[in-house]
């Protein structure tokens, strides 16, 4: 029996890459960053590329290096290092690595001599993001460098990226902005010589939006769990991740009954509370109390007051629930329940926070769908278990 659980539709990720590759002549790089969004990062890696995504992006090397642990051997780039990070490792383990500065450069030459091999760069141009990248007055520079250290055998320049602004808003003025100094980034490489084989900036909007931005390869993150980037268009994907919980407590209380820390919510008339047992330790957003949407008994509850660290409370009214039954926080929406979507909006952020919240080590992971491997996640890999038939 469980308690409180996350289940990931691996067949759902596999089927929106698809999804995603059908619409690109580009090759796709699945992001499987933040643990997969949230979804488990190796299950989600290997439902991504069953789904024909060919690369897979990482932010951190350590990251990386767990795809590669994991025998994945597909192309992976790993975007975001500080300074004295071994690199080296990365080198040696095939996985492709950013740089958008001379030092990073400095520190990804000083990698390939250590590791004995070139190492595979992806060079970075802030096109106005104002994060990672060179930007355009220091763009020169790097690019010299960076054909040095590729004369000299040290690194191979496989690409150059840069990331949208304000891709969400396929009509907005930055995206033709950026794509102009982009595309005036890759003609000064060329004029250092530097033509690499992957250009690429589109994220999962640019990806589902704007055909004119694919280049090479496109990037998409968020659409490969099935939620959209775009507000108000789901473009025909499905939500990856339910998560849910057994009702633990059900009790009757008079009218004027205070519930929760700080009493912010008063029952109306004598009614039935029923105890959550999912709080802020395993991802609810506390910002949802008096406001996070649940589904429960067939019908849309609110929480009532506040977020506690390991449990939330419904006002049931009069409805026949009973400990056991499930409480759907969020998932694919197919039943009218609550999506990640809603979470969002009633929370007052976007969903991709609303997913990768879901990581706590005592609420598990149970993959569903015939793509990857169909275990439970708790922070380590056991066994496939049975699920005992609870709704879903």
């Amino acid at each position: 029996m469980w308690q409180a659980e996350v289940r990931v539709d691996l067949d759902a990720i596999r089927d929106n890459v698809a999804l995603l590759r059908a619409r690109t002549t580009a090759e796709v790089m699945a992001v499987v960053k933040a643990d997969g969004y949230g979804h488990g990062m190796v299950p989600a890696a290997r439902a991504a590329l069953a789904g024909g995504a060919t690369w897979l992006g990482v932010v951190t090397l350590e990251e990386g290096l767990e795809l590669r642990r994991a025998g994945i051997d597909a192309p992976v780039l790993s975007w975001l290092h500080s300074p004295g990070m071994p690199l080296h490792e990365g080198v040696a383990a095939d996985i492709d690595l950013s740089a958008g500065s001379l030092e990073l450069l400095a520190e990804l030459v000083t990698a390939a001599r250590r590791a004995e091999r070139p190492a595979r760069v992806h060079l970075k141009i802030d096109t106005g993001l104002s994060r990672g990248g060179a930007t355009p007055a220091e763009w020169p520079a790097l690019l010299e460098a960076a054909a040095k250290a590729q004369a000299d055998g040290d690194i191979d320049v496989v690409g150059i990226w840069s990331h949208f602004v304000y891709a969400d808003e396929p009509g907005h003025e930055t995206i033709d902005h950026q794509l102009a100094v982009f595309a005036e980034g890759l003609a000064t490489a060329e004029r250092f010589g530097i033509t690499p084989r992957y250009r690429h900036i589109a994220n999962s909007a640019a990806t589902l939006t704007r055909p004119d931005t694919h280049y090479d390869m496109v990037r998409p993150g968020i659409a490969v769990y099935g939620l959209s980037p775009i507000a108000g268009e789901t473009f025909g994907l499905r939500p990856a991740m339910t998560a849910r919980a057994r009702v633990a407590l059900t009790k009757r209380v008079p009218a004027g009954q205070g519930v929760s820390y700080g009493h912010t919510y008063y029952t109306e008339r004598e009614t039935t509370l029923a105890l959550v047992p999912l709080g802020y330790a395993d991802g609810v957003p506390r910002h949802a109390s008096n406001a996070g949407p649940v589904q429960l008994g067939g019908k849309r509850r609110t929480i009532a007051g506040r977020v506690c660290m390991d449990q939330i409370v419904l006002d049931i009214g009069d409805d026949p629930v009973e400990p056991g039954e499930v409480a759907t926080l969020f998932g694919p929406g197919d039943d009218g329940g609550p999506t990640a979507d809603d979470w969002a909006e009633v929370v007052g952020t976007i969903n991709y926070e609303i997913v990768t919240r879901f990581g706590s080590a005592r609420v598990p992971r149970v993959y569903d769908g015939s793509t990857g491997e169909p275990r439970v996640h708790d922070g380590s890999m056991r066994e496939p278990r049975v699920d005992d038939g609870g709704a879903s």
